[in-house]
């Protein structure tokens, strides 16, 4: 996926779009053609071109976890027995299916896999260990951790160095 981007070119005008974006997905074309200083077509013309080449994935609403009745944030590593493309396949399709499970990486260090759960508690955490994380694909080690606060939680990328 890296790849993809590696000859993408995006200039301050661009950086100031996804800026905008990326702190209020819903502002009209108006006034973000307004803040970076185009007119509003040649504005929605390169919003267009950022969702075209996929440096804008997608729009979401993002629900406060609390009022999901999902407050509590478990962090998961997990080692698997064999590191095939098959197992690893297999372990990251199941991975997909478990709505609790929100993200997940594939790490280098002491384990295979970094994963962030919602969960409600404890119990909802260990019914999700009994029922869903021991019967994942090729698991050999489960290592948990509760987070106790959420310090800092940012959905926004800077952007550095635009060419122009």
């Amino acid at each position: 996926m890296q790849q993809k981007f590696q000859n993408l070119k995006l200039d301050k005008i661009d950086h100031a779009i996804l800026k905008y974006l990326q702190k209020e997905g819903r502002i009209s074309n108006s006034d973000l053609s307004n803040n970076v200083g185009l007119s509003q077509s040649a504005c929605l013309r390169r919003v267009k071109s950022l969702e075209d080449q996929d440096v804008i994935e997608r729009y979401v609403a993002i629900v406060n976890q609390a009022a999901a009745k999902l407050a509590q944030n478990v962090f998961v590593q997990i080692t698997v027995e064999k590191q095939t493309k098959e197992k690893l396949a297999e372990f990251e399709k199941q991975v997909k299916e478990c709505p609790q499970i929100m993200e997940c990486y594939l790490m280098s260090g002491d384990s295979d896999y970094m994963l962030r759960l919602a969960v409600s508690d404890a119990s909802d955490y260990e019914r999700l260990h009994m029922d869903v994380l021991t019967t994942l694909s090729g698991v050999s080690q489960i290592k948990s951790s509760f987070a106790l606060r959420t310090v800092k939680n940012k959905n926004s990328f800077p952007f550095k160095n635009p060419t122009s």
